[in-house]
């Protein structure tokens, strides 16, 4: 997660840019969803970490309202899972927060451009196809070996991300129900069928979970 301090050198450096304004800030990915439909900004910068709902989830979720929307990631990591989680998310550009210093200059004027940014290894593993590949097509023994726990993460809906990212941020089935609008009885019933689900017998099990599959991040 971007601190507030970070932010402020975030701005600072937008802002040195002639003729660029920062329009907004958002404390967490469901106050980004909220001012992005309010404020509508020509570009939208978006911490993969971020609390209440992560900005995999923010971006699917102002896509959805606004899918002309060109939306940069900020990550800390650059593994082949995380890249694509950001290019499924429909994100246009990637960029880690190492690099922000010298390339998020750049990075913002790609996409008001209407191009895309990508660090050299991503779009290298892009143009490759890397990302659509089956390891099962290039590596036989790969049958055979089980399907690690992440991939799992696919078979869940949106609400359900959005779920169990507030039951591991350690939110009360109220809490939960306060957040996305719903009664305390639907909230306990997407828990009870996510537990189901993904095989998991408790909270803590889900907490576990959500962490393995970068819907929450440790710091």
């Amino acid at each position: 997660m971007i601190t507030r301090v970070a932010r402020h050198g975030i701005r600072a450096l937008l802002e040195a840019h002639s003729g660029w304004e920062v329009c907004g800030e958002a404390n967490d990915g469901r106050e980004a969803v909220e001012l992005a439909s309010v404020i509508n900004p020509d570009i939208i910068l978006l911490d993969i970490g971020m609390p209440n709902l992560n900005g995999l989830e923010a971006a699917r979720q102002i896509l959805a309202a606004s899918p002309d929307m060109p939306i940069l990631i900020l990550t800390m990591q650059e593994s082949d899972q995380v890249v694509r989680e950001v290019l499924r998310a429909g994100a246009r550009g990637f960029l880690l927060k190492s690099d922000a210093g010298r390339d998020l200059i750049a990075a913002v004027e790609a996409l008001q451009l209407q191009r895309t940014f990508f660090t050299t290894r991503v779009s290298q593993m892009v143009l490759e196809g890397y990302l659509d590949r089956n390891p099962e097509d290039t590596d036989p023994a790969a049958k055979a070996k089980p399907k690690p726990e992440e991939e799992s993460a696919d078979i869940l809906t949106g609400r359900e991300r959005e779920v169990i990212q507030l039951l591991a941020e350690g939110k009360t089935s109220k809490e939960v129900a306060v957040a996305l609008h719903l009664s305390v009885k639907t909230a306990e019933t997407h828990r009870t069928n996510l537990m189901r689900k993904l095989g998991l017998h408790s909270v803590a099990d889900l907490t576990r979970y959500a962490v393995r599959n970068r819907i929450v991040q440790v710091f």
